[in-house]
């Protein structure tokens, strides 16, 4: 009953009678993630005002517009409900106004101060500031000052639309509500100075702030701290005539502010002596508080935006290690691979240099095949101009497209046909080792295809009584698209140069499955092939490394291999190589905590795989997020430079793996590309894998519709045969 009801359920057609098509999680997450850290980021943008600032400033205007009452007036500007009036505070009343914080480093300092003097004060906040540092509004609010609005990210009012300038009241409530849940009637304009100077720009803007209900306050005496004058002139410039009242105009936040915290410490005992009083503007005025307070909806709709600011300055911070982490691995990798690749390169290039006694007895070559039809017979042709002796046994893993009848009807000499009932790769292997004939057996896809001499050039390390394994050369054969140049600049340079680096250190995480051969000695003893992961070749690698055996590459051994041609065909391959890889990574992880052989692989080679082929790959992308956010928002030149040194060390790496492998640098041109878009198809990928292992999901076994394009070598070069148009997608 219960498969009859689901089988109804993914039957049901949606309106309109076409069936429902549902995005797969493993793909709606990474998706999901993506948007998530855009999102956070453009925030952190907007927060530090790197997005939406506008760093003008007006020029002088004529005054002729402006009431006489606001120019000759007080410096508190009351243009509510068509008032236009100026008030001052009266005499001996001292009201201390901070522009432009919280500051993290100097708004407490201030505070400490007033709280040591017992005084009062006003604070201007940007709701840039505030956003970020809301504990400190909300430590302003109960320590008795008042706040008061100073824009969001800081314009010159006098440039911007009643829009604009709505919109930095409301986004400036709306921090301050979050930070302290108030809201201030207060409002002082970026740029401001005495109402003298009010003139026919700003005046309007003053009337449209007073006509939403709030205060506008400039000062009357300006200690211009900003300048760093010192403590004493800070203090004279701060200090009214005569006994006067005053508003005062200091910073909190800009810069470095010791001076204006030293002066505030000699200013406020000295003046109070002198009978003045530093209060609260609404306080000198006689007036009811600025503040009121704020609850319901509004209330939470500032907690969310300080939630989210702080959300997105720590998943920023986060990102910002993670960009040192990658940077630290890409260089250490980079580095290692040039050492190691070149101590690798110079040791077997020797002319001394040897594996022992020569391999010449005969050896199998297994080729497992499912539905290899259109490349099966180039495959098996390029064995038979093998310069070693060799069988060749065709494990048909149920093939619906004849692979099998090919092979027989080519009715070619120590050519074996075995067929059996759809049951994987690794069961088809397995089941070539029972069959074979031979104590090596050499390991290829059915798509790729060998020169005369890879077999030879394989086999001879098992000249080493210690080498269980051999990995081959694998090489992209189809690489005239722009797919294949980046697959192949990624075989030359991150497979092989890393090969190379891994047998220096003893630690090959991978026999690719394209080319390898195996003693079946060590084979048999942990039950050869394992079904356990999608890796079946990483697997058995790594249990071969824990058993003992030492496991080498060998340069020489070419195999030209059928490279995924479109982008999914390439998402399904990596998605299984990286699902498989972390696999094989769980799967043999106490090899960490084990002793011998098995110990060292998992303290050695387990992390380094760990590093290099799972977190490095996932975190490569942030050095292209930190290049966009960088060029749109600043710095763009240093950020343009760091970017171009960390493509040149890749170039150079790059270079390097493509002279030791004897490759044309003509196919370096598209790196710069690779970089910036492989690169995020990948961490897509790589994501999703993780995604995948993380929510318990099982991977099916993918296999790739194969075209045939590439075809036995010539000269130690493959051919090229033109593509046809059919489907390539993924066969399950």
């Amino acid at each position: 009953m219960a498969s009859r009801t689901s089988r109804r359920r993914a039957a049901r057609p949606a309106r309109g009678g076409s069936p429902r098509r549902r995005v797969p999680l493993r793909l709606l997450l990474p998706l999901l993630v993506l948007v998530v850290l855009a999102a956070m980021l453009m925030l952190r943008g907007y927060v530090h005002s790197e997005i939406l600032a506008d760093h003008r400033v007006q020029p002088p205007a004529p005054t002729d517009q402006v009431p006489r009452d606001i120019l000759e007036g007080g410096p508190v500007i009351d243009a509510r409900a068509g008032r236009a009036e100026g008030l001052s505070v009266p005499d001996r009343r001292l009201v201390l106004t901070f522009d432009d914080g919280p500051d993290p480093v100097w708004t407490p300092k201030v505070l400490d101060v007033l709280k040591e003097h017992d005084a009062h004060a006003v604070f201007f906040v940007t709701g840039t500031m505030a956003s970020r540092y809301p504990d400190l509004v909300k430590r302003m609010v109960d320590e008795g000052h008042e706040i008061g609005l100073h824009t969001f990210n800081h314009p010159d009012l006098a440039l911007q639309s009643t829009e604009r300038i709505d919109w930095e009241l409301s986004q400036n409530q709306l921090a301050i509500t979050g930070a302290a849940g108030i809201r201030t009637s207060l409002f002082r304009p970026p740029y401001s100075s005495y109402a003298a100077a009010m003139d026919n720009k700003t005046w309007p803007v003053a009337q449209y702030i007073g006509s939403r209900g709030y205060l506008t306050v400039v000062n009357d005496t300006d200690s211009e701290d900003w300048k760093r004058p010192g403590v004493d002139e800070i203090i004279r410039r701060a200090t009214p005539e005569d006994g006067k009242g005053a508003i005062v105009l200091m910073h909190d936040s800009g810069g470095n502010r010791s001076q204006t915290v030293a002066a505030l410490d000699r200013f406020l005992p000295d003046l109070k002596k002198q009978g003045y009083e530093f209060d609260n503007l609404t306080e000198a005025l006689g007036w009811p508080s600025a503040h009121s307070a704020v609850t319901g909806v509004d209330l939470w709709k500032g907690k969310a935006w300080i939630f989210l600011v702080q959300a997105s300055g720590k998943i920023t911070g986060v990102l910002v290690v993670g960009l040192a982490v990658i940077g630290t691995l890409v260089i250490g990798r980079f580095a290692l691979m040039l050492l190691l690749s070149g101590a690798h390169a110079r040791r077997v290039r020797r002319k001394d240099f040897s594996w022992g006694p020569p391999v010449t007895e005969p050896v199998t070559v297994l080729v497992p095949a499912y539905n290899e039809a259109k490349c099966i017979e180039n495959t098996v042709r390029s064995l038979m101009a093998s310069d070693h002796p060799i069988e060749v046994l065709v494990i048909d893993d149920g093939s619906t497209d004849g692979t099998a009848r090919i092979v027989e009807a080519m009715g070619l000499p120590n050519v074996r046909v075995i067929r059996q009932l759809n049951a994987g790769k690794p069961a088809a292997l397995n089941r070539g080792l029972a069959n074979a004939r031979h104590g090596i057996v050499v390991m290829m896809d059915g798509d790729t295809v060998f020169e005369p001499s890879t077999v030879r050039e394989l086999v001879q390390p098992f000249g080493d009584p210690r080498v269980g394994a051999v990995a081959g050369n694998a090489k992209v054969g189809n690489k005239d698209s722009l797919i294949g140049a980046w697959q192949h600049i990624e075989y030359v340079m991150g497979f092989n140069l890393d090969r190379r680096m891994y047998d220096i250190l003893r630690c090959m995480p991978t026999i690719p499955g394209a080319v390898g051969a195996f003693r079946r000695s060590a084979l048999e003893p942990i039950g050869g092939m394992s079904d356990d992961t999608l890796a079946e070749d990483t697997d058995v690698t790594m249990a071969l490394h824990r058993a003992g055996w030492r496991v080498v590459y060998a340069e020489n051994a070419r195999a030209w291999t059928e490279a995924p041609e479109t982008v999914q065909q390439l998402w399904s391959q990596r998605y299984r190589w990286s699902y498989g890889t972390m696999q094989a990574i769980w799967k043999h992880r106490r090899a960490v905590i084990e002793k011998g052989p098995s110990g060292r692989f998992g303290r050695v080679g387990l992390p380094f795989v760990s590093l290099f082929m799972i977190l490095a790959p996932l975190l490569a992308p942030l050095i292209d997020v930190f290049l966009l956010y960088g060029i749109v928002f600043g710095p763009t030149e240093k950020t343009i430079v760091a970017w171009l040194g960390v493509l040149a060390i890749q170039a150079v790496c790059a270079a390097y793996a493509f002279h030791l492998d004897r490759e044309r640098m003509t196919h370096l041109i598209s790196l710069p590309l690779q970089q910036i878009l492989y690169r995020q198809l990948m961490y897509v990928v790589l994501l999703q894998s993780w995604i995948t292992a993380l929510t318990g999901g099982r991977l099916r076994w993918q296999k790739l519709r194969r075209t045939g394009v590439v075809e036995a070598p010539v000269d130690g070069v493959p051919r090229q045969r033109t593509r046809s148009s059919d489907d390539r997608r993924p066969v399950a």
